[in-house]
């Protein structure tokens, strides 16, 4: 069977209800005084009301991009690409637009210097039987310039995972054969923008099974991909896992934390790592370079209630962010607790509607601002200042 990733999504999203609350002006590391922290007045709506099916924002530029699909009586939908405005949140461009379709769009993210990469799975009859990658470069060109051809791109090919490598010309990707039998997970590099490849590298450590939901980011200091997993069950182990790219070579180590590992990023600088675990509530932080590692509750946290979701790295000012559907910081909603690379408390965004599902924060450090998808409808972004 032949599973579609935007129906996996659609499902996993629940309602989280919050009041908008603002936190005081701060002083940033380097001194300069900041705005208002958390939410603010920004959103960015779809342009044809459908639910959004992957996004991310242009560390270096001043746009964003989005994938869309607005579901019609008929099971069809309206699908489109976009791109919008990072300061005002407006819809820029319409890249690409299907009607009462069966098939749908994915942005998997913006790559390298401004290359936007986006899937489209193709779907004759009930499921997709053909997936074609477009890029945009640069993204604002607001227009699909070309192809990106991975050796990972059959129709039972699926890529779950890119990890988040803008400045960079090698991004990782991490993805599944979905075939009977073939549990395994794969991780490969890619220049999105170059359209190379490196060669595509089964992971061994069965803990890595994509059915047990593994996390993956991008060490671009030595060019390895930087797994998380366990096997799921209450107070189950984690297992940190590190895959040459070039060379196939994996290794690996007993992590800290128990149960699922919910999200994972890397500051390639430093090499620290920073994972949420769901069972303890915790975020660890791991680094690579001195083979150390630190764990800590979320702040207030008492229950897996408040277990922290997706991790976001801001490598300029060596923070880390951390979503957290049900807040244990705020009264109610959800929160964006905020950590530096030493697992120090800095600070709690309040006042966002996070969907259940890990939500992915994509962040301009430059300009410590941010986008996150709201819930329960999943069709527009939250724009946040930290």
């Amino acid at each position: 069977m032949r599973i579609r990733r935007s129906a996996i999504r659609a499902l996993m999203a629940v309602v989280a209800s919050s009041a908008w609350v603002l936190a005081a002006a701060e002083t940033d590391m380097a001194g300069f005084r900041r705005g208002p922290v958390g939410p603010g007045h920004v959103v960015v709506h779809s342009a044809l009301g459908g639910f959004i099916l992957g996004y991310d924002i242009d560390q270096t530029g001043t746009e964003g991009l989005l994938s869309e699909a607005l579901t019609l009586p008929d099971g069809r939908a309206d699908v489109a690409v976009e791109t919008f405005d990072q300061k005002t949140g407006q819809i820029v461009s319409i890249i690409k637009q299907l009607s009462d379709s069966k098939s749908d769009f994915v942005t998997l993210g913006i790559f390298g210097k401004h290359v936007g990469l986006v899937e489209f799975e193709h779907v004759s009859k009930l499921y997709v039987d053909k997936r074609v990658y477009s890029v945009l470069d640069p993204v604002d060109s607001n227009r699909f310039t070309g192809r990106w051809t991975p050796p990972f791109s059959g129709p039972d090919d699926i890529i779950t995972a890119a990890a988040a490598s803008q400045g960079s010309a090698q991004t990782a990707m991490l993805g599944f054969k979905n075939r009977g039998g073939d549990f395994s997970s794969y991780v490969f590099s890619s220049n999105v923008g170059a359209n190379t490849f490196g060669p595509v590298i089964r992971v061994q450590d069965s803990i890595f099974d994509w059915n047990h939901s593994p996390v993956m980011a991008l060490d671009g200091s030595t060019h390895q991909a930087v797994l998380g997993s366990s096997l799921g069950c209450f107070g189950c182990p984690t297992q940190i896992g590190l895959i040459d790219l070039t060379t196939g070579a994996q290794t690996g180590f007993d992590g800290l934390g128990f149960g699922y590992v919910n999200g994972i990023a890397v500051d390639s600088e430093t090499r620290i790592v920073c994972t949420t675990t769901e069972d303890d509530f915790s975020v660890e932080f791991y680094d690579l370079a001195q083979g150390t590692s630190t764990i800590v509750v979320l702040p207030g946290a008492t229950s897996q209630a408040q277990s922290g979701g997706a991790v976001a790295v801001d490598p300029i000012h060596k923070l880390f962010l951390v979503g957290q559907t049900f807040s244990s910081t705020a009264v109610s909603g959800s929160s964006i607790q905020v950590f530096d690379e030493q697992g120090n408390f800095v600070e709690s965004l309040n006042g966002f509607h996070l969907p259940a599902s890990p939500a992915f924060m994509a962040l301009n450090p430059k300009r410590r601002i941010g986008y996150v998808i709201v819930a329960p409808d999943l069709s527009t972004l939250q724009k946040f200042s930290y």
